[in-house]
């Protein structure tokens, strides 16, 4: 899969059934967990996706704006570790 569709996919998830805003658009690079997009409670559910949606595993310490803070480093992580 390439990080375009990975990152539409995240995208849809995040703003369809986490901020329940379909229209709303985040860019790839926007800041989600530093800006507060999205919460603390929010990334479990959004590591659970990315688990069940891409096989891959994020571990509960790595849910933070170091590890990752937009779709863009979301979408790298995914791809490095599908590698």
């Amino acid at each position: 899969m390439e990080k375009a569709e990975i990152i539409k996919k995240l995208e849809t998830y995040i703003t369809e059934e986490i901020l329940q805003l379909p229209d709303r658009e985040i860019k790839p690079d926007e800041p989600l967990i530093s800006s507060g997009v999205i919460d603390s409670f929010s990334l479990v559910d959004v590591a659970l996706f990315v688990e069940d949606n891409f096989g891959v595993l994020i571990d509960d310490t790595e849910l933070n704006a170091e590890t990752f803070d937009s779709l863009n480093e979301l979408a790298d992580l995914i791809i490095e570790r599908q590698g």
